[in-house]
Parts: structure tokens; sequence; C-alpha cells
């Protein structure tokens, strides 16, 4: 098993110091790869190596919008990062996604669906709401 839980990306924490990643102006993608996949924190950039196919999924998946959010805490303030849904249709099997910004060393998280999961109808992938407690990415 190649996948083995959620990480954000060692590149999402030096983007974020160095400016090159910007969740306001960047554009991001969401892919899906198969059981075979090796991706983790370490993992750079988008890769074509065991990337899920089927159905109308093409290879680069779909571009997902970003949104941030803030909220004051006691501690100060937090900031999250969620992104918008997407959906393919047909007959598709992935194990997990990997979001990254489109262009080089932009791998910001991966994600592991836990098991296979295969679509029949339309495979979408659900973010979690966009707050402070649930949001995808939390910076505390």
């Amino acid at each position: 098993m190649a996948f083995q839980g959620n990480f954000s990306c060692n590149t999402l924490r030096s983007g974020l110091a160095n400016g090159t990643i910007n969740f306001a102006t960047d554009t991001f993608r969401l892919a899906l790869y198969t059981n075979a996949a090796t991706l983790d924190q370490n993992t750079t950039a988008y890769t074509t190596a065991d990337e899920a196919s089927g159905g109308n999924y093409a290879p680069g998946g779909l571009v997902i919008t970003a949104t941030v959010g803030t909220e004051s805490a006691s501690s100060g303030s937090i900031v999250f990062i969620n992104f918008s849904s997407p959906a393919w249709t047909g007959v598709i099997t992935a194990r997990g996604a990997l979001i990254y910004k489109a262009g080089a060393n932009g791998a910001v998280c991966v994600l592991d669906f836990g098991a296979n999961k295969t679509s029949t109808n339309t495979f979408t992938v659900t973010m979690p709401a966009n707050t402070s407690t649930s949001a995808l990415i939390r910076l505390v």
C-alpha cells in the first residue's frame, strides 16, 4: 500500500515561507491516483506515475478553487484554506489524490481515501467544511 494517511507536503510549508505558493492568486489542481502511487509529505510536484484513469478523467486532474478564511481565537488568528470539490463522470477507481499548484514544485497535500473508491456515474472528492476546525489546511 503506497498511501499511508493524509499529509501536507513539505513544499507547502516552504512555499508559504518563501512566497512561491499563494492561495489567493495561484491555480491549483487535484489529480487522482491508484493504490500503486507513492505519494507522501516528500512529494514535491504532480506526476503522471500511477495516475488514475477512466471516465472523463484526464491526466493532471481538474482545476480547484482555493478559499482562504481567518478566525480570531484566544491564542491568536487561525488561517484556514479549503478547496472546491471536483467531480468527474464515468467509471473511475482511485485510492487517493494530490492537490498541487500548477507548475513545478507545488505539491500542497496528499489525500488518502483509506481504500480504493470506485464510481459508476460520478466520482466526487468532497472537501470538508471551510471552517477553522474542519478545513483541509489550518494554520494556527
